[in-house]
Order: structure tokens, then C-alpha cells, then sequence
């Protein structure tokens, strides 16, 4: 693509402009994980009962006990009901005294809750009994956010560029995720959640491209990376903030202020200059890659930035390249399917975090710690096998982990969570390995588009995930049994797709073809040359026999 390509390996595949856009991710990250997981903490069940305060109007000396004594009925365990009381009556308190209420109904005056309790989500919008439902849906709309963010901002970032997409992704979580904490009702709440929601997909996808097409073959996985071990170190930070900050409007605060920092860092965040190009916007591309050469210390020669010339026509990609294009088709169809497995196993098991029986807390900062090694894990893994066979075993163990959880007796809650943490490490390696993985499979111009549809699948599993745990009411192995299936038959999909260790970005459609299998044969070759593709003569169709 006019020369683009070899500009950049001669600004540098990774130096300090790159390195300057990798932490310029850090913020954004850890603001992601707050967002993502911070309604876990904002229900955690507490003791209640149905506020029958009507009776005081009778007695109004009883006490406590007396008045839950004459209204509450008790369950078989014999503790009071939390969700029936007996129907109210017009007796006086010695007749309600001599014969007792026998009627009972569901909760309609409201409920009751320690007074001690700070106020959560569950209390203060009564997310109990009848209601309870509502916290799963609420997730549910979360993810239906995530949804619409990579509907609008892929085909939005390909069209306006990555920075202003960034931008305003950013302004919107800031905006909406401070006002979620002055909402007055749970369908606001709901509402601006979703908002939310939208803008983390912005954030992710976008921020995910921009690394791609600044940074070098051999560095793009570290980086890629190194920004998901902020999201797990945001998850981290997440189970310390929550348990410090148990009021959930005042942690809903601390966790959305944090984003604020990031526009002071918005001036130094830089176009894609691929993007640049393909938009035939040279003398622009021009600029941000003298920049960045002079940023990592090194020159450009004249007759190098020659070589980009605007084109007769623009190259430009549609959402149905992605359909009309035969391999593209076989890489949208598998990618989509293993976005999709992989998002409902992982949200399968990180919102299932306060079922396990441990502690709430620590469980999420295990479920955060665990990531960090994960993400590590993924450079050797895809330095030494590849990004194929990467993707497919760690789908497969994922969905393996859940299968062997629904076995596991439900009075075990220590071997129940080291499965759950197992299968969170092998879900997050995978996710990882998917970013990188579906970034190098689309060519430049529809990039953000196919990752966009990507993320559109994975969206909808995690949409799907809360509301599968709902069939926990029929049977607690139920959820895990279908979040174990799934990923185990898109991992073996996966074996279908073509290799991209090593090989350059394709630019349009047309260079879109299969990459050659160089990874296979890179341990064993010490050579430093050029394989090219059935049929290539051009330079841009060639790829290095690197690990990478």
C-alpha cells in the first residue's frame, strides 16, 4: 500500500512513540474493568423481609420480634419468609393475638434490610423476590450496550478515523458513568448503563486497531497484551475499591472519575497513518510519521515519504467485503463463532463470581490475578505455536473446566472456584489471543469492521450469559453445562482458519488472502528471509520467518 508499510519499519516496529501509545491504554483499561464487573458488587445479597409495619398501627409498643412473630410465616428451615407475609387485617392486636393470620401474600408494602447495611443496588431499588430477575437483565443491557458500541463505532472508526472515535468513546463513559451514580430509578440506571456499555466497546475495539497499525509484526502481541494485564489489573483494583467503598453511588464515582485523566493525555494520542492512506489523506499521513520518527530518534529519508502517493482512487472497504470475498467469508464466519464462544464462557464464569461460595472479594481479586499470568502466558504460547493453534486448545480447556465443574458436589466451593479459576485463565488467554488474532485477519480497510462484527458476536453471547445463568432455577449444572459446550466446538472450528504468525498486515480486500504457514516451520529454520504466497509477485504479499 504506497510504501506505508516499509515507512513504518523505518520509524521503528516499537520504540517510544509506540510505547507512548501503549500506556496512553493504561486509563482507559482499567476504567473498562470497573465498568465491566462493578454491578457484581453493587447486589450482593443481604438478609430481608417484607416491610409490615401496618401492624404497629394495632400495637404500637411491639417489638421487633413480636411484630415479625404475628406477620412473617416461617419456611421449613424455620426462619421467616422473605418474599410472603401474612395479609393484612383489620383485627385489633388482641384478636390477631387470639386467633393468628393464617393468609399470606407476596410483599406489597416493600422490604426491609439491616439497618447497618450500606446502601447497594439491592437496597435501594428492592432487587429481591419478584425483582430479583432485574440484576441479570441489567447485566443483560450492559452487554446489549457492548453490542451497539461495535455496531456504531467499527464501521464509525473505519469511516472518521480511530482518534475521534477514541475521544468520544472516553467522553461518554466519563459522562454517563458518573451520572449513573445520581439516577433516581433501576430503568435509568438501566439506561445509562447501556451507554456505558457502548462506549467500552469504542474504547476497546478502536484502541485495539491503533496499536495494530502503529506497531510492528514483532511487537504488536507484547503490546496488545500488555493492555489486556491493565484490564486484569483493573479487576484487581476493582475488589479492593469495592470493598473499601461499600456505598454503591460513591464507588460508582470513584470508578468513573478515573477516565477524566485521559483527556489530558489526548493531545499526544495519535491517527493511524495506515488509516491515513487508505483515506488518501497523504500529506497528513506525512506529518503524524515524521512525528513519530522524530519521537523514536530515527530519520526518514525524502525519497521514502515519497513513496506514498495519493491514489487514482481511494481504497475503501464495506461491511459486505466481509461476504462477498470468498476467504474473507471462511475468516468472518469461524472469528465471529470464536468471539462468540469465548465471550460466553468468560462472562459465564466471571458473573457467576458470587456463586462459587467463597468470598465475593476474593474471589474477584483471584479472578483479576489469575488474568495477568494469562496474558503472559499468550506471548510464549503464540511465539511458540502460533496464533491458530493458540486460539483452539485454550477454547477447548476453557469449555473442558466448565464440563468439570457441573460434576463437582455443591458443598465443595474451594475445588468448584480453582476449576473456575482454571477455566477464567484459559478464557482469558483466549480473548487475548482473539484480539490479536482477528486484528492480523482483516486487512486494513475493513479492519475495524470485521473486528467490529467480532466483537458484535461476542456481544451477544454477553448478552446471552446472565440470562443463562437464570436457568440455575432448574438446575445449578444447567449454566455451566452450556458454557462448557460451547467453547469446546468453536475451538475446533478454529483449526480451519489460516496461520498469521509472521506475516504483514494486508492493506485491501484484494491482499487479503490466506497467510502463508510460516509459524509451523519457524523453529526449525534459522534463516532470515522471505516466503511468498502461491502465486505473489509483489513485495507487499511477502511475509518474514519470524515467530511473529
Amino acid at each position: 500500500m504506497s510504501g506505508v508499510g516499509e515507512i513504518l519499519k523505518a520509524v521503528g516496529d516499537f520504540g517510544r512513540f509506540q510505547k507512548c501509545l501503549v500506556l496512553l491504554s493504561v486509563i482507559p483499561c482499567l476504567s473498562v474493568a470497573f465498568h465491566q464487573f462493578c454491578q457484581l458488587f453493587m447486589v450482593v445479597e443481604v438478609p430481608h423481609h417484607c416491610d409490615t409495619s401496618w401492624i404497629l398501627a394495632m400495637g404500637p409498643n411491639l417489638t421487633e420480634e413480636e411484630q415479625l412473630n404475628l406477620t412473617l410465616p416461617r419456611g421449613p428451615d424455620g426462619h421467616f419468609e422473605q418474599c410472603s407475609m401474612f395479609s393484612p387485617v383489620d383485627w385489633d392486636l388482641d384478636s390477631i393475638l387470639a386467633y393468628g393470620l393464617n393468609h399470606t401474600e407476596k410483599c406489597s408494602s416493600g422490604w426491609v434490610y439491616p439497618s447497618e447495611q450500606p446502601p447497594s443496588l439491592l437496597t435501594e431499588f428492592d432487587l429481591v423476590c419478584d425483582r430479583k430477575d432485574l440484576n441479570d437483565i441489567a447485566q443483560a443491557i450492559y452487554m446489549a450496550g457492548l453490542l451497539l458500541g461495535s455496531i456504531i463505532f467499527g464501521p464509525l472508526s473505519d469511516r472518521i478515523g480511530r482518534r475521534p472515535v477514541v475521544l468520544i468513546s472516553v467522553f461518554l463513559q466519563g459522562l454517563f458513568g458518573l451520572g449513573i451514580a445520581f439516577v433516581p430509578h433501576f430503568y435509568v440506571y438501566m439506561a445509562f448503563r447501556c451507554v456505558v456499555g457502548a462506549s467500552v466497546s469504542g474504547i476497546t475495539m478502536t484502541l485495539l486497531a491503533l496499536a495494530t497499525e502503529w506497531i510492528g509484526v514483532s511487537s504488536r502481541p507484547n503490546a496488545v497484551l500488555t493492555s489486556h494485564c491493565c484490564f486484569a489489573i483493573g479487576q484487581m483494583i476493582l475488589a479492593g475499591l469495592s470493598y473499601g467503598i461499600r456505598n454503591w453511588r460513591l464507588l460508582e464515582i470513584a470508578g468513573s472519575a478515573l477516565i477524566f485523566a485521559f483527556f489530558f493525555c489526548m493531545g499526544v494520542l495519535p491517527e493511524s497513518a495506515r488509516w491515513l492512506v487508505t483515506k488518501g489523506r497523504i500529506e497528513e499521513a506525512k506529518k503524524v510519521l515524521q512525528k513519530a520518527a522524530a519521537t523514536n530518534k530515527c530519520s526518514l529519508p525524502p525519497e521514502l515519504l515519497e513513496q506514498l502517493k495519493p491514489e487514482k482512487e481511494v481504497k475503501s472497504g464495506s461491511f459486505l467485503d466481509l461476504f462477498w470475498k470468498k476467504h474473507l467469508l471462511k475468516v468472518t464466519l469461524i472469528m465471529s463463532c470464536a468471539w462468540f464462544v469465548n465471550s460466553f464462557v468468560y462472562y459465564g464464569l466471571s458473573l457467576n463470581v458470587t456463586n462459587f461460595g467463597l468470598d465475593i472479594y476474593l474471589t474477584q481479586l483471584a479472578f483479576g490475578a489469575v488474568e495477568i499470568p494469562a496474558r503472559f502466558a499468550c506471548i510464549f504460547t503464540l511465539q511458540r505455536f502460533g496464533r491458530r493453534k493458540t486460539q483452539a486448545v485454550l477454547l477447548v480447556l476453557s469449555g473442558l473446566v466448565c464440563l468439570i465443574i457441573t460434576g463437582i458436589p455443591e458443598d465443595q466451593p474451594v475445588a468448584t472456584t480453582v476449576l473456575a479459576t482454571i477455566g477464567k485463565f484459559a478464557a482469558s488467554a483466549s480473548f487475548s489471543t482473539s484480539y490479536v488474532y482477528a486484528a492480523e485477519l482483516f486487512p486494513t480497510v475493513v479492519r475495524q469492521t470485521g473486528v467490529g462484527l467480532c466483537s458484535v458476536s461476542a456481544r451477544v453471547a454477553g448478552i446471552l450469559a446472565p440470562l443463562v445463568r437464570l436457568l440455575g432455577q432448574h438446575h445449578r449444572a444447567i449454566p455451566m453445562a452450556v458454557f462448557g459446550s460451547a467453547p469446546v466446538l468453536g475451538g475446533l472450528l478454529c483449526i480451519l482458519l489460516p496461520e498469521t504468525c509472521g506475516t504483514d498486515l494486508a492493506d485491501d480486500t484484494g491482499d487479503g488472502h490466506p497467510p502463508a504457514q510460516v509459524c509451523e516451520n519457524a523453529t526449525s529454520s534459522s534463516q532470515n528471509g522471505q516466503v511468498k504466497g502461491k502465486g505473489a509477485d509483489q513485495d507487499n504479499e511477502s511475509t518474514k520467518t519470524t515467530y511473529f
